[in-house]
């Protein structure tokens, strides 16, 4: 499983089980804390309706018997029965008034009753009225129909306290409070409605966070991830600048950077070994050629063969001297991120000049003529490197070029080409062309080149933010260097 859906797992799962226990918290709270608040006020209203019938049932008037008078206090009470009501309770209509009203004596026998059903009956073993007449809280909770939980009713009863006769005061009877929990059902279920939606709408919320924090980690792993890929050895990535070390915040950003730390040090183990591997390589052929030459030169030999093996000593000296050279110009040249412009604009045309004198004495020794044509612009270079990329250009195209051949050079404007009268390059060799030791045959079937030449070409143009374009094609080899202009 993909590091993203693994940080999405587990956050829906994390927020899930929160969610649900959170949720099953408050809707299983719901309905006792309403019951709890109704029970509250029911028992303020029974302590109250207890006070007021006080003086009735110690006056007798609270009488079962049918042809009693009615007494005031139970007038009054089936007036509030009787009473219209038309009330919005935060959004929901009450339209009935629900307390039921009965009054024991201290037998517990029901002297009145709001619904006249109970009148006379006996109820001093209904937990209400028996622990009120023991002077502890009673109260119970029954249901109107034993299989239906809706049809549940509540009841608070309070005692009603006479003259003991003596100074006193005594428990003379009872006032219970009923009222059924349906009435209240409804204010139950839409707080258990609106803690639902709040938890789903905080789950949602919940789940697009996870989403973008996943999204945010994951692309921020996914640019180190590619920022590792992309960071290669010299050997894989000569003359390019190494990747920029991603941007990343926190933990993520230390990691970055370790990984740039990391990659430095092993570019500098890489690029150490390749130019030993490389080099090394390189020097056999002129080192077997030298050493086969010296061997021989200790034996007696014609003066011909021993100016001709002299000669061969002093070339292959001259071929290593020229590969040491220029393993340290682009040794020097891989080390840096960028030229350097001068205070003053340069020329182009100066600087090919120069190439062409510090190329001259070669070419008449390998009988080839050097011409330069055009006129070139000037911008914010490094003279010193746009001189040293034409004077290998040059060079290269001189060692490649016939005797009596001719090496052309022309300006214009930002852009110069060089152009040789030798073979070419064949097309599939173009793409190579630059990299370090990459070396195709001259004009008479050697390979006596260092393969550096071009190598530091395109890096000075890559320090420059040029281009060096190679053409393939008959009539000798066509490069051309375009530097950018501001």
């Amino acid at each position: 499983m993909r590091l993203g859906l693994r940080l999405l797992f587990a956050f829906f799962l994390i927020n899930g089980i929160a969610a649900f226990f959170v949720l099953r918290v408050f809707t299983a709270e719901i309905k006792p804390s309403v019951r709890e608040v109704m029970e509250d006020m029911m028992v303020d209203t029974a302590n109250l309706l207890a006070e007021l019938a006080s003086d009735d049932l110690a006056s007798g008037r609270l009488s079962a018997a049918p042809d009693a008078a009615e007494s005031d206090f139970a007038r009054h009470v089936r007036r509030y029965a009787s009473r219209p009501v038309d009330a919005s309770i935060w959004g929901l209509s009450k339209q009935t008034l629900d307390f039921r009203i009965y009054v024991t004596d201290e037998r517990g026998r029901v002297l009145f009753d709001t619904e006249r059903r109970a009148v006379g009956e006996d109820y001093s073993q209904w937990r209400d009225v028996a622990r009120t007449l023991r002077g502890e809280y009673g109260a119970r909770a029954t249901r109107d129909v034993q299989t239906d939980d809706t049809s549940g009713v509540m009841y608070v009863a309070a005692p009603i306290w006479v003259d003991g006769g003596t100074g006193g005061r005594r428990i003379g009877g009872v006032l219970t409070v009923a009222k059924p929990t349906r009435t209240v059902q409804r204010f139950i279920d839409r707080a258990e409605r609106k803690v639902l939606q709040g938890g789903l709408l905080l789950l949602a919320l919940s789940a697009a966070v996870g989403v973008g924090v996943t999204v945010w980690t994951v692309w921020h792993v996914r640019r180190l991830r590619d920022y590792a890929l992309s960071v290669q050895a010299p050997g894989a990535g000569a003359g390019l600048a190494p990747p920029a070390v991603p941007r990343v915040p926190g933990e993520l950003g230390d990691l970055a950077r370790a990984m740039d730390r990391m990659r430095e040090r092993l570019e500098g183990h890489d690029y150490i070994e390749g130019y030993v591997r490389a080099l090394t390589h390189e020097l056999k052929s002129p080192v077997a050629a030298i050493r086969g030459a010296g061997e021989l030169l200790q034996d007696d030999l014609p003066a011909d063969d021993r100016r001709q093996f002299a000669a061969q000593v002093v070339d292959q000296s001259e071929r290593l001297q020229r590969l040491v050279d220029r393993l340290l110009e682009l040794s020097k040249l891989e080390q840096r991120q960028h030229a350097e412009a001068g205070a003053a604009p340069v020329s182009l045309s100066a600087c090919a000049g120069a190439a062409l004198r510090q190329c001259a004495a070669r070419a008449r020794q390998r009988g080839v003529r050097l011409e330069l044509a055009g006129e070139g612009a000037s911008g914010p270079w490094e003279a010193e490197l746009v001189t040293l990329a034409l004077g290998n250009l040059i060079d290269n195209a001189i060692d490649f070029s016939p005797e009596g051949g001719t090496v052309r050079v022309a300006l214009d404007g930002a852009s110069v080409s060089v152009r040789d009268e030798g073979p070419g390059v064949p097309e599939y060799a173009l793409p190579r062309l630059g990299e370090r030791f990459f070396t195709t045959a001259r004009p008479d079937g050697s390979r006596s080149g260092s393969g550096l030449g071009l190598a530091i070409v395109k890096r000075v143009m890559a320090l420059h933010g040029g281009c060096f374009d190679p053409v393939a094609g008959p009539g000798g080899f066509h490069a051309r260097l375009v530097f950018p202009v501001p």
